[in-house]
């Protein structure tokens, strides 16, 4: 019998559990066993695959290389056996259970929550939550199930993604900027995003704005800058999908800034119900409201 063979499966929890924590007594407290299981279990591992896959330092336990190479395999395998299990019970189950979408909030503010009730009325056992975030969620841990993002994002072994349309962006003010004439914009204040997010075509584009604006108020959230926005704080580059009134003007027809909206999902929503009837709602409403989209 092959080292490959004498592995216990079972045992791959642990060994995750034990290189995220550092410790036998951490990964114990989380996987709810005692510290004697963790060690023998990691004994048994190391014996059946003849090789050292954690070492002993004053930072606690360490990954070996070869440790590094079982970690980062093992992590696949388990979400796989994951999907394995959701799938298999989820086909059964029909269009049902929770789906986790994620965005930035002003397309779920200010558009795909108008087109929740159809969905909810299609299908009423769904359990949509809905993830304000713009970072790379993993879909290979399951953090998400659909991600919507303003731009064609970095491949990876679990991810489906799909161009889905595209997002236009204009210059907005309050009442006052309303008959403002463009070569008169450089000299107004600006509204914009901080300088962690300077690399967003947005900015890009107000940095090459003339005269050089003057910037009066930076924030991180795209719902503040709206507000700010129609506050009367200042004039902005906002997405067209927010449409005017609350105190908005929109200041010229035609975007300045277009950007591609990309729907990202993990290879094993195309074999379940629940997923696909998302999906293909999701597909469905962006082509609906593509005008009001591009601006």
């Amino acid at each position: 019998m092959s080292a490959s063979d004498e592995l216990d499966w079972n045992d791959i929890p642990l060994m995750l559990a034990l290189a995220r924590a550092g410790s036998m007594s951490s990964a114990a407290r989380e996987l709810g066993v005692d510290v004697s299981t963790i060690s023998r279990r990691v004994a048994a591992v190391e014996t059946a695959l003849k090789t050292r896959l954690f070492i002993r330092s004053n930072l606690g336990y360490q990954p070996t290389d070869a440790g590094n190479v079982f970690i980062a395999h093992a992590g696949q395998v388990l979400g796989c056996v994951g999907a394995l299990l959701q799938e298999t019970r989820a086909e059964a189950e029909g269009i049902s259970g929770p789906v986790r979408l994620t965005a930035v909030n002003a397309l779920f503010d200010y558009w795909l929550v108008d087109h929740l009730p159809a969905l909810l009325d299609a299908h009423p056992q769904l359990q949509l939550k809905l993830i304000i975030d713009n970072s790379n969620l993993s879909f290979t841990r399951r953090e998400a199930d659909f991600a919507l993002r303003l731009a064609r994002p970095t491949q990876d072994a679990a991810l489906l993604m799909r161009k889905v349309g595209n997002i236009g962006f204009a210059v907005y003010g309050a009442e006052r900027f309303r008959d403002l004439p463009r070569d008169a914009w450089g000299d107004q204040p600006w509204l914009a995003y901080g300088d962690e997010l300077s690399e967003m075509p947005e900015m890009q584009w107000l940095a090459r704005l003339q005269p050089s604006p003057r910037q009066v108020l930076k924030v991180s959230s795209l719902s503040t800058l709206i507000r700010a926005c129609a506050a009367g704080l200042g004039m902005a580059l906002l997405p067209c999908l927010i449409g005017t009134g609350s105190g908005l003007q929109r200041l010229q027809p035609v975007p300045e800034v277009e950007r591609e909206i990309w729907l990202l999902s993990h290879r094993a929503a195309a074999n379940i119900r629940r997923f696909r009837a998302v999906s293909e709602w999701l597909c469905r409403v962006f082509e609906a409201d593509a005008k009001r989209l591009s601006g």
